[in-house]
């Protein structure tokens, strides 16, 4: 494993801190389905939020996230047993997932189309990444985006980065091709095999901030020679962390930042 051929990562939590952004998206998506006469939200709710955002898998969560803690729900239960409260909030809200994934969005597109400036402000990429990636680039590595949120929303913030992902990437010639959302459907160890089929022989990498999206690679048992690192600087929790079992290489941002000789020490 002296250094990848292919670098697959993930975005939010690996490449691009959005915890500003996912606030005040999941506040208006919140409004706009539970709540339309809310207004500004309350004193302190930002800061409660923040570190429950390990538990959202997809986007659509966020705001139910947001019903929860309006709800009376006590931040410990959403941190340890929010899969067992998405199925009772959504029946005590009367909602469906597409229609909060729907409300995510439509406040995205809104904001975009009327201040992208301002949206782009609420977000930030994590110290040095971006070096890190234009020089990976630069030494010939294959860079590939593959994440749960918008591929559009994904290529905004690289355009804003200054990153430019070349074209004949291993799915397909076009920069776009090198950037899979969560519109291409598929879990992101299906999107690992594809590319492992498509560059046989190369050595793929794959930096994730959620442990449990890294064991599912693992589950894999012909993706067992894919490079797997936990981000620790993304949005997972200690327990998470110590999730991380042989065969998973946790990662600082330092060493991130730093030559691929160091990610395996």
């Amino acid at each position: 494993m002296a250094s990848p051929d292919i670098l697959a990562l993930d975005f939010d939590g690996v490449v691009c801190d959005g915890l500003r952004e996912y606030f005040q998206t999941a506040w208006r998506a919140y409004t706009d389905v539970f709540e339309p006469s809310a207004g500004a939200p309350p004193e302190g709710l930002a800061e409660r939020f923040y570190p429950l955002r390990p538990v959202v898998e997809t986007g659509w969560e966020m705001p139910l996230v947001l019903y929860g803690l309006m709800s009376g729900v006590a931040d410990q239960d959403i941190l340890e047993g929010w899969p067992e409260l998405v199925p009772q909030l959504l029946e005590q809200g009367k909602v469906e997932p597409a229609t909060l994934g729907q409300a995510v969005d439509g406040v995205r597109d809104r904001w975009i189309h009327t201040n992208i400036d301002d949206w782009l402000s609420y977000q930030r990429f994590y110290p040095g990444v971006v070096d890190r990636l234009r020089q990976a680039i630069a030494d010939g590595v294959e860079l590939v985006i593959i994440s749960t949120k918008e591929g559009r929303f994904i290529q905004q913030l690289l355009v804003q980065g200054g990153i430019t992902l070349p074209g004949d990437g291993p799915l397909g010639p076009e920069p776009g091709d090198r950037i899979l959302g969560k519109e291409v459907k598929r879990p992101k160890y299906e999107t690992l095999r594809l590319i492992k089929s498509a560059r046989a022989g190369y050595a793929l990498w794959f930096v994730e901030d959620r442990v449990k999206a890294l064991q599912a690679v693992q589950d894999q048992p012909d993706l067992g020679n894919v490079g797997l690192f936990l981000a620790d600087w993304g949005y997972n929790t200690a327990a998470d962390r110590a999730m991380a079992t042989q065969g998973i290489h946790r990662l600082t941002l330092p060493q991130f930042c730093d030559s691929f000789s160091s990610w395996v020490k």
